[in-house]
């Protein structure tokens, strides 16, 4: 366990001490369990976010479309520095 040290104005500190020794225990573990009460473990955004629908994703739909859209324009343009003929312009 990682010590820290804190200020606490006195009447904190006096109400620390005596609930301390009402509960037969140490400051330290009191400031424990108040903090544990009071700082909930939080879960990452990401697992808040709705789940997707069990099926098909976006692209398995699209895929047919796109598929239609390459073979009309061909492979496209390639890449000039792989062809020999512009090589040496």
């Amino acid at each position: 366990m990682t010590t820290i040290s804190l200020k606490l104005p006195e009447p904190l500190l006096a109400r620390l001490e005596k609930e301390s020794r009402a509960r037969r225990t140490t400051k330290s573990s009191l400031v424990r369990e108040c903090l544990e009460k009071q700082l909930p473990v939080r879960t990452p955004a990401w697992e808040d976010l709705p789940k997707p629908p069990p099926g098909e994703s976006f692209y398995d739909k699209a895929l047919p479309i796109l598929k239609k859209a390459w073979l009309r324009r061909g492979r496209g343009l390639r890449d000039l520095a792989t062809n020999p003929k512009y090589m040496f312009e």
